[in-house]
């Protein structure tokens, strides 16, 4: 039982990594392609690549007619909805202040999960959850930010705050009836469709007059095959086995592991202050996930098993 949990922790985290390292190949995109066209043709990229997967393996399943509803808002939740609040409300406000609205799905989520889902919030799940969320303000804040704050922006931003939670709510009812790479080819495939008519307005014209950039080209695709397929699809086959509270506190580790990314990768600063944010939300995950008098009872075990 403990080495499935561990399994299940591990995809969580690599959907995280994932994630991550999506804020720095769309850096890498953002010199030659606008938001609209990078999503656009990184849902274009993973469609392609989950549909010849699911051709191969046959893992692709049938979509039953009574469930494409809950389809459709699964795509207009996510990849739509989110990336436009995210992409868009980052125009109006800071990126510090972006990082720390889109971190608080963690507070917000288990409403929904209670509401939707009967989960529980335990206390030891809620303290983690602030404490993490502490950790991501201090890593993401410096001595001297200048909020600018923007209505426009917030609202934006909350915008893809509940949209990321409705998607999971959509999700887990989801996960029960299709396996996760199912879900993952049709939400990327639904997508497209919500995107066409927007980057046909406003950035089909300038993608046709920008020179084809190799460099930028290959970032989009590690976003459709990584963040876009293999993230979604650990993040659904772990939310189905640990519900939403638990899964949606991991999101808490993506700012984290972008400071990290950007000090090795882009030779951002990783100061004294960032260290400290991520050693605390690290804590506020391990308080949130593991039950402390099994932990304990383990740990005495160990010991007493070394002594003898």
């Amino acid at each position: 039982m403990g080495q499935k949990r561990g399994i299940v922790y591990l995809a969580l985290f690599m959907a995280m990594v994932f994630w991550a390292l999506s804020f720095v190949w769309i850096k890498e995109v953002y010199v030659a392609y606008g938001p609209l066209t990078t999503v656009f043709l990184r849902l274009i990229i993973a469609s392609v690549i989950m549909m010849i997967y699911g051709s191969v393996s046959k893992n692709l399943m049938k979509l039953k007619r009574e469930d494409m509803r809950a389809f459709l808002l699964l795509a207009f939740f996510e990849p739509f909805l989110y990336f436009m609040g995210e992409s868009f409300g980052l125009k109006y406000v800071t990126s510090t202040m972006g990082a720390i609205i889109i971190a608080t799905i963690p507070l917000f989520s288990p409403m929904a999960a209670s509401h939707f889902h009967g989960e529980k919030l335990s206390s030891r799940t809620f303290w983690g959850i602030l404490l993490s969320f502490l950790g991501v303000g201090i890593v993401v804040f410096d001595d001297s930010i200048n909020v600018t704050v923007s209505p426009l922006g917030i609202g934006l931003e909350f915008l893809a705050v509940f949209a990321a939670i409705f998607y999971t709510v959509t999700l887990k009812d989801l996960s029960m009836k299709y396996n996760a790479s199912t879900i993952i080819t049709y939400q990327n495939f639904i997508g497209i469709f919500y995107f066409l008519p927007f980057w046909i307005i406003f950035e089909s014209k300038t993608l046709f007059n920008t020179p084809f950039n190799p460099h930028a080209f290959f970032a989009i695709t590690e976003l459709a095959l990584f963040a876009s397929c293999f993230a979604f699809i650990l993040y659904a086959y772990s939310l189905k086995r640990i519900g939403m509270n638990n899964a949606n506190i991991f999101i808490n580790i993506i700012p984290v592991l972008t400071a990290l990314f950007a000090w090795y990768l882009l030779d951002e600063p990783l100061t004294f202050r960032k260290l400290a944010g991520i050693i605390v939300v690290v804590s506020g995950l391990f308080i949130a996930q593991v039950k402390m008098k099994k932990f304990i009872a383990r740990l005495v075990s160990i010991q007493q098993d070394g002594g003898r």
